[in-house]
């Protein structure tokens, strides 16, 4: 029994991984083509998406104005993650994000665990906002020309349709720029996370005209409660900064801008997210905000007598989703290939083209399973269990931190998280308590997507991990 155990909390060492992700191996590798710049947008581009535009109408009711205040709340609850990822992806580069750094200071069960989430994390979410995709093109055309699409062809079965056909669409075409190479891929986001960023400027650039401070009075009418509660709601709109340390093989330094992305993305999110608060509750009294409703569209038309600008804003959206869905599927396929190359999953997740130096075989099995669930499966409930999943995998990490920080001192570090061991600590707590946070049918679902990973990884994970391969390299 003390074997097995031995086996399962068996750690790679961080040499090995390095030198595993600089080996020529016997097929083509991952291309190293993203700069700061590129790594960055994919960042901001995984998170950057449906919550800023809807998140506002749901958090201002229980903080009032104070809803300015939860979103920095919520930046510093993400900066403790952020800062230790910022740490562990200068120390080990590679493409593995949270799953390799688990694997390196934790073990090889709490890694494939937090890969498992990961993929739970990611792929649920892409098949969630595809569906969000899909229902603002419906309200696009509705502004724009006054039509919309089917239920039957804009709705899984169990939401009143048949098939979710934009939804599947969103899938594919992010399917097709990936499988297109890292470099374009990289190039359209960006493209991309301009737009929306310009749109959102746009709209603090129209709603600040209407600016009245009396919409601020009273600041904080619920108190600290309602703010602390705003503060976890919307911490979600902040997921997705680690999305940067998904591209460490195809970083051109990765040492050096990857822990630069990860902070510089979260600093600029947060820049926008406050921004765009402020302006909204300045221009709309607090009152009138409430529901699932397109807030920011609202605002807009009340302050402009007119239904231009939300009609920009809907463009908008629908350009930060696509994005959403390129940059978070991106990071999948790339935490996938790592595992494969790991050996706990197929080998053919790692398989990489030789003509565009990207896994396609991987990129089209993520792209059919995810376009099956965005258009055929009422997501519920899975749908909440990616909140949890996103915050098992960054405690990880920054216990990660800590361990590496005394197992291995003497490895370089291009970034240091300030105030060890107060900031990871501060973290895994703060990780802790927004689970704590969660209703019961989401725990249900988690544990149920676990049980299912461990049963996976004993079928499979476990008898062909290159870590206990008489053929690996030794570290």
């Amino acid at each position: 029994m003390s074997g097995l155990t031995s086996a399962l909390l068996a750690r790679k060492p961080v040499d090995r991984i390095l030198a595993d992700s600089a080996a020529e191996h016997a097929g083509p590798t991952l291309k190293r083509s993203m700069g700061l710049g590129h790594l960055t947008a994919l960042s901001i581009g995984a998170s950057l998406g449906t919550g800023i535009f809807v998140i506002l109408g749901e958090a201002t009711p229980d903080a009032g104005p104070a809803v300015i205040i939860a979103f920095v709340l919520a930046a510093v609850t993400a900066l403790f993650s952020a800062l230790s990822y910022a740490e562990m992806a200068g120390t080990i580069p590679v493409s593995g994000s949270s799953y390799s750094y688990a694997y390196a200071t934790i073990g090889e069960l709490f890694a494939w665990v937090c890969g498992w989430c990961l993929l739970l994390e990611y792929g649920v979410s892409i098949a969630a906002v595809a569906v969000g995709w899909g229902q603002y093109i419906n309200e696009l055309l509705d502004s724009l020309l006054g039509v919309a699409l089917p239920t039957a062809i804009a709705a899984p079965p169990g939401d009143g349709g048949i098939v979710n056909i934009p939804a599947m669409v969103i899938v594919a075409l992010a399917c097709l720029v990936l499988v297109g190479g890292a470099t374009e891929s990289a190039r359209l986001n960006t493209s991309m996370v301009i737009l929306k960023v310009c749109v959102l400027v746009f709209f603090c650039a129209i709603a600040f005209t209407a600016f009245d401070s009396g919409n601020l009075q009273p600041f904080m009418p619920f108190g600290v409660h309602g703010v602390t509660a705003a503060a976890a709601m919307v911490f979600f709109s902040y997921i997705g900064f680690d999305a940067a340390s998904t591209a460490g093989n195809e970083a051109k330094d990765p040492r050096r801008d990857l822990p630069r992305a990860i902070i510089l993305s979260l600093g600029i999110i947060t820049l926008l997210y406050c921004l765009v608060a402020l302006a909204a509750v300045g221009a709309m009294p607090w009152q009138e905000f409430g529901g699932t409703e397109a807030s920011l569209a609202k605002v807009l038309t009340d302050v402009t007598r007119s239904t231009w600008p939300s009609v920009v804003l809907s463009i908008g959206a629908v350009i930060a989703i696509a994005s959403v869905v390129l940059a978070v599927m991106y990071g999948q396929t790339r935490i996938l290939y790592t595992m494969g190359t790991d050996g706990l999953v197929p080998p053919v997740f790692a398989k990489v083209s030789a003509r565009t130096r990207v896994p396609v075989r991987n990129i089209l099995i993520v792209g059919v399973v995810v376009a099956l669930l965005a258009g055929l499966v009422p997501l519920g409930e899975l749908a909440n269990a990616t909140s949890i999943g996103s915050l098992f995998a960054f405690a990880l990490v920054n216990v990660g931190v800590i361990v590496l920080r005394y197992t291995r001192p003497d490895l370089p570090r291009t970034f240091r998280t300030p105030l060890f061991p107060v900031i990871p600590v501060l973290g895994v707590g703060f990780c802790v308590y927004l689970m704590l946070q969660m209703e019961a049918p989401t725990w249900i679902a988690f544990a149920l997507w676990s049980i299912v990973g461990l049963a996976v990884y004993f079928a499979y994970g476990y008898r062909n991990s290159r870590l206990r391969s008489p053929e690996a390299p030794a570290a």
